[in-house]
């Protein structure tokens, strides 16, 4: 053997499995048939070759990037690629120009593609508008943010957001063992048997992530193939590669996703799926104290006036919490979190709040009654009656905001407020 010469079976393996395994056409990309099943939108489009300018938008391993290069191959056409995390305007320029001069020859508009696109700044999009508003190229890019808050909206109204789910457990099992027996490509030539469940326990340990799936496939299989053995069991996965993989980004879309399913979690009184959303969001690290202030929020705007002791429990959990810290203050969260989730609900004074805005935003202006100024005569002090209140007016009667609810402490509260006020009364 020449010096430096690598043999062809070593130097495979050089190459990642997930790089290795990526599909070569439209029949072996796994997931998505929501937009890639046969007869389905995007799809149709792909194989007609009419290529639209647009996003895709994901996690990172549902198969974006795998999808682009599919469909300038499917379709035939050119395809310019570009990594917008090291980027500059003049490489941009040259990639647009490229794709143009492609079009120029060929007659056919060349696909310019920006990989993570929502890394480039304001200036870096606004270099590609002109392209893509002439015709020609073919913008697409990929994101693993929300193009509704990272991509210009000029440029964003110029093209398709299409949304890839993770994948599901069962098309991440099919990958893997198809990587397993693929002697070409994949592992096939390790002669690895599996124990039974074992690719459905990686797949389930990835997140609906495929390239994560084959990577640890990869580092399990090649462990078990080292120490000389050729059975691929649950123990050696843990052991090769440890935890499942939390998918979660705390200054991203998954924190605000997360957040609003702890919420609306609690607002349907569901405490389980409220318990678990909520320990996402600690396991991944997530800032208690902004846990705390949404539970304080919702405390107001989704229990309310349902059950008062609800703010009561929220703020004193978040004082606590502050007190105590991780990892003991979980259980202080748990505890409200589930009080919060089977509490009563009522989002009445969170209307009445909105009202009473709505009519000062729109200009209502009632004048402040002459008795109820500082220097007012005729205002009766409430109490020196025997009741503490008294029939005397303090807005004009045709104005309402709050409108009590007919669950918990308010029925109670709506009760007494219509011994003393007409229109409560009415309800």
């Amino acid at each position: 053997m020449e010096l430096f010469e690598i043999p062809e079976e070593k130097s495979l393996f050089e190459t990642p499995l997930a790089e290795r395994m990526r599909p070569t056409n439209l029949d072996e990309y796994a997931g998505q048939e929501h937009i890639l099943a046969p007869g389905k939108p995007l799809r149709a489009l792909i194989e007609q070759g009419r290529i639209p300018s647009c996003i895709l938008y994901g996690n990172p391993g549902v198969g974006k990037t795998t999808l682009v290069r599919l469909m300038a191959k499917t379709a035939g056409r050119s395809l310019f690629e570009i990594n917008a995390v090291s980027a500059n305007v003049s490489q941009i320029r040259d990639i647009t120009d490229e794709a143009a001069g492609s079009k120029s020859a060929s007659g056919r508009t060349a696909i310019a593609f920006v990989d993570e696109i929502y890394h480039l700044n304001s200036k870096q999009q606004n270099v590609l508008l002109p392209a893509v508003e002439r015709g020609d190229i073919i913008l697409v890019g990929t994101t693993s943010e929300n193009p509704w808050f990272e991509v210009n909206k000029t440029l964003l109204s110029r093209m398709i957001v299409y949304t890839l789910s993770p994948l599901g457990e069962n098309d991440i099992e099919h990958l893997l063992a198809r990587a397993l027996s693929d002697e070409t490509r994949g592992l096939g030539r390790l002669g690895m048997e599996c124990e039974d469940g074992a690719l459905s326990y990686i797949a389930s340990l990835c997140g609906g992530d495929a390239r994560q799936a084959l990577t640890r496939l990869e580092t399990a299989a090649s462990g078990v193939a080292m120490g000389g053995g050729r059975r691929l069991t649950r123990e050696a996965i843990d052991r090769a590669t440890g935890r499942g993989t939390l998918r979660y980004d705390r200054a991203g879309a998954d924190h605000y996703s997360v957040i609003s399913a702890l919420i609306k979690s609690v607002r349907g009184s569901d405490p389980d799926a409220a318990l678990y959303w909520m320990a996402r969001m600690l396991a991944s690290g997530d800032d208690v104290r902004f846990i705390c202030r949404r539970l304080c929020i919702l405390a107001s705007e989704d229990i309310g006036l349902a059950d008062p002791m609800a703010l009561v429990v929220a703020e004193s959990a978040a004082a606590a919490c502050d007190r105590v810290g991780l990892p003991e203050a979980k259980l202080i969260l748990g505890e409200a979190v589930i009080y919060l989730a089977a509490a009563p609900k009522s989002n009445s004074a969170y209307k009445a709040i909105a009202a009473a805005e709505n009519a000062v935003q729109s200009g209502n202006m009632i004048e402040v009654p002459s008795h109820l100024r500082n220097d007012g005569e005729g205002y009766v002090y409430p109490h020196d009656d025997p009741r503490h209140w008294v029939p005397q007016s303090y807005l004009p009667e045709q104005s309402r905001f709050y409108f009590p609810g007919k669950i918990g402490a308010e029925v109670k509260l709506a009760e007494r407020l219509k011994r003393f006020w007409k229109r409560f009364s009415e309800d």
